[in-house]
C-alpha cells in the first residue's frame, strides 16, 4: 500500500483564508494525501487557572482556527484532490467537523480523554490517534475505547511530543511495539524535520502513515520552534518515497524492457568474450 502523507498546518494559518488555501495547494503540490488543521477554543483547551496566570497561553487565542473557514477549505481540498482532516480539541468540535473531514486526528495530549475518543469513533469516520508521551497501557486503553465505540478504522501514530524532536530520541522501534500491542496499523508523526528519520520509519519499521508539520514561508506561528518542514524540504522526500513505491515490480525475474537490448552483449559462454558469438557474426559480415 502507498504511504499516506499528511501535512499538519497546525497554527501556521494566521486565521487567514487565503493562507489556508495556499497550505492546501502546497500540500497537494508536494504529493500529500491529506492536509490537516486544528479546531480548538482556548477556553475549552486550558483550565481557567492556567489562562489567568499565563500570558503565553492566553496568546494562543490568536491561533484559533475560525469555524467559518471549514467549508471553503474543505471545498478547496476536494478541488485539489486531497483529503481534508482536522483535530477536534473540544467535544462540540466533533460534530462541527463531521460534514467536512475525511478522518479525525486526535492529538497526543488528548489521548487520555475517553469522551473525545468515543465521540470521534461514533461518527463513523476513521480515527487517527497520536501517542506521544503515552505508555503502552495507556495506548492499549485508548485503542480499546475506540474499538468499543465501533470506530470504523483506527490508526495510531508513534511520535515524540518534543518540538523539535532530536532524531536520536525518535525511538522508531516503538512503531512495531505499538503495532504488536494493539493490532492497529501504526505510523509516524514527525517533529524531527529529518528525511532520514522519515525514510527509516517507512522502510525499516513499516510506517504506512506519515504526518509532518508544514509551514509555507518561515512566518508561521510555530515555525520558529524548529519542528516544521517547508514545502521545498518535504517535496523531495515524498517524491523519493513515491519513486520507491513503483520499484517493487512483479517479482518475476526476467529481463526488464530497458535492458533487453543489452542481453546480446553478454559474455559468450564458450570464450567469455562480449558480445555473444552470433552478434559478432553480424559484425564480421
Amino acid at each position: 500500500m502507498p504511504v499516506h502523507f499528511c501535512a499538519e498546518v497546525s497554527s501556521n494559518h494566521a486565521r487567514d483564508l487565503t493562507r489556508c488555501l495556499a497550505f492546501v495547494d502546497a500540500a497537494a503540490d508536494a504529493g500529500c494525501d491529506s492536509v490537516k488543521f486544528q479546531l480548538f477554543k482556548l477556553d475549552e483547551l486550558f483550565a481557567p487557572e492556567i489562562l489567568e496566570r499565563s500570558a503565553k497561553h492566553r496568546a494562543r487565542r490568536e491561533w484559533e482556527f475560525p469555524v467559518e473557514l471549514l467549508a471553503p477549505v474543505a471545498e478547496h481540498c476536494a478541488a485539489r484532490g486531497i483529503q481534508f482532516a482536522c483535530t477536534p480539541f473540544y467535544l462540540d468540535a466533533v460534530a462541527a467537523l463531521r460534514p467536512y473531514v475525511a478522518f479525525y486526528k486526535i492529538a497526543s495530549y488528548e489521548l487520555l480523554w475517553d469522551d473525545l475518543l468515543i465521540a470521534c469513533a461514533k461518527t463513523g469516520k476513521p480515527v487517527v490517534l497520536s501517542t506521544g508521551m503515552a505508555d503502552l497501557d495507556e495506548i492499549r486503553h485508548a485503542a480499546k475505547v475506540l474499538r468499543d465505540a465501533n470506530a470504523s478504522a483506527i490508526r495510531l501514530l508513534h511520535t515524540v511530543s518534543a518540538y523539535p524532536t532530536p532524531p536520536g530520541e525518535a525511538n522508531l522501534a516503538s512503531i512495531d511495539i505499538i503495532r504488536r500491542a494493539t493490532w492497529c496499523p501504526v505510523g509516524w508523526s514527525d517533529h524531527t524535520v529529518s528525511p532520514g528519520v522519515i525514510h527509516r520509519a517507512i522502510h525499516r519499521w513499516g510506517a504506512g502513515f506519515i504526518e509532518f508539520h508544514l509551514d509555507l514561508d518561515e512566518t508561521g506561528a510555530e515555525y520558529a520552534s524548529g519542528h516544521c518542514w517547508l514545502p521545498e524540504q518535504i517535496a523531495p522526500v515524498i517524491k523519493a518515497v513515491r519513486e520507491g513505491e513503483t520499484a517493487d515490480g512483479s517479482g518475476l525475474k526476467t529481463a526488464a524492457p530497458s535492458e533487453l537490448s543489452d542481453r546480446e552483449w553478454r559474455a559468450d559462454p564458450v570464450d567469455g568474450l562480449r558480445p555473444l558469438r552470433r552478434v559478432r557474426a553480424d559484425w564480421a559480415a
